[in-house]
């Protein structure tokens, strides 16, 4: 049986008993019906991968021993997924699948398109949790509140690339562009992409005068929202980010 991974808000380190409650708890004991002596990986985003061993189980929690360090924490790609949401469960795919892919913050943004009146970021953050403890990655991404377009592009950081998917002529084929930036010095980065219906044209004026942005064509197919999401952020982790392995194209 493959151990099972969990992320915790504990600290980690040698030796340390520590207990494990709530819905932790109930998915060793009730779930997986573990017991003493079994193993379990455990991280925190802080303190590398850990495997603990079960002492013993009471009708509240776990008790645990940390007994190895697995892997040390190390530094992971700097990239958000910006995304008007979409109905149904799709939007809970995006948020599994950018766990997956590696994001480091998720930003459900609601542009003049946007049909769904109502984000369940807790079920959004659930997902996404669940998807980086499976995956195997270290930390998890932050999943924001949603906010309006007009708004995230206003406190924009200056610095981070933003990558908006625009099925405008203009735009650059996107192996294109993130080719030019693999070229310039490591940078944070973005992706932005819009809802089914596309973002106004006001909404795409107002991106494209950041001075980072940079619009990207995903080719002559006009794609899903999510397929859009996955599709880009694909591209971006296999130009720039750790798909490549050694040296990537980004910083801590």
């Amino acid at each position: 049986m493959t151990e099972p991974r969990l992320f915790v808000d504990h600290d980690l380190q040698a030796e340390q008993p520590l207990t494990l409650t709530g819905n932790h708890h109930h998915y060793l004991a009730k779930v997986l019906r573990l017991g003493a002596g079994a193993t379990v990986k455990l991280f925190n985003g802080r303190d590398g991968e850990w495997r603990a061993v079960i002492d013993h189980m009471t009708r509240q929690g776990v008790e645990m021993i940390l007994r190895e360090r697995l892997r040390p924490q190390a530094v992971e790609p700097d990239l958000w997924l910006l995304f008007a949401p979409i109905k149904g469960k799709r939007v809970d795919t995006i948020a599994e699948k950018a766990g997956e892919l590696g994001v480091s913050r998720i930003m459900p943004v609601i542009t003049q398109r946007t049909v769904v009146s109502r984000v369940n970021v807790d079920r959004l953050r659930a997902n996404a949790r669940e998807a980086a403890e499976q995956c195997e990655r270290l930390t998890l991404p932050e999943v924001m509140e949603p906010l309006d377009l007009g708004a995230a592009i206003a406190s924009w950081p200056a610095g981070r690339v933003l990558l908006l998917a625009d099925e405008r002529a203009s735009a650059t084929p996107i192996a294109e562009a993130l080719a030019d930036l693999a070229r310039e010095s490591a940078r944070p980065a973005a992706v932005l992409i819009g809802p089914e219906g596309g973002f106004a044209e006001d909404e795409k004026r107002l991106v494209r005068a950041l001075p980072d942005c940079v619009p990207v064509s995903l080719g002559p197919r006009l794609l899903r929202a999510d397929t859009a999401v996955f599709a880009t952020l694909a591209l971006w982790q296999a130009h720039l980010g750790d798909w490549r392995g050694g040296d990537a194209g980004w910083s801590q």
